[in-house]
């Protein structure tokens, strides 16, 4: 039996991607903390509902579209990059490049919420307009994307936003 529906948790994955898009859009109108706060409530929710996604058995003709320009891409990174200040480079642990460098490897919370940005985009622009079934598809083939690429980018950027915030010397007082 077919469902015409997709699953609640794939509307709630789908809502959370339009809204970090939302949100990277207006970051300037937040400021770095506003920003970061926000980040931090928002990405272990995404975190937490692509684990629970259903996998899709079938994707073999799912394709997420390139909707997103490089110049939007450029653009988007550079707004971050200008909120996030000083703040946005951050030395970075988890890059296979790592291994093999005796320097440690620079990385910016811009270049990864971009990433970010790029993937849910992409997705949100391409789940428009199909059947449900090529939407779980879509869905399934996104899950599979976090498992091998995206996912370690998000808790990668998690770990420094966290950084920024808690070295904030105003943060325990409004804890």
């Amino acid at each position: 039996m077919e469902n015409d529906k997709l699953s609640p948790t794939g509307l709630a994955f789908i809502a959370l991607t339009n809204e970090y898009c939302q949100l990277i859009e207006n970051c300037g109108d937040y400021g770095r903390d506003g920003l970061v706060d926000a980040l931090l409530k928002l990405l272990p929710r995404i975190y937490i509902t692509i684990f629970d996604l259903e996998p899709s058995l079938d994707m073999f003709d799912a394709i997420i579209g390139q909707a997103l320009d490089e110049t939007t891409y450029e653009v988007v990174r550079a707004n971050i990059s200008s909120v996030m200040a000083e703040e946005d480079v951050y030395l970075e642990v988890f890059i296979e490049d790592m291994k093999y460098s005796d320097t440690p490897i620079a990385t910016s919370i811009s270049e990864n919420l971009a990433d970010l940005y790029q993937e849910f985009y992409n997705l949100v622009a391409s789940l428009r307009d199909l059947d449900t079934e090529e939407q779980r598809q879509l869905l399934g083939l996104c899950r599979e994307n976090f498992i091998e690429y995206w996912g370690q980018i998000l808790c990668n950027v998690l770990r420094a936003l966290h950084s920024v915030r808690v070295k904030d010397n105003d943060f325990f007082e409004n804890f």
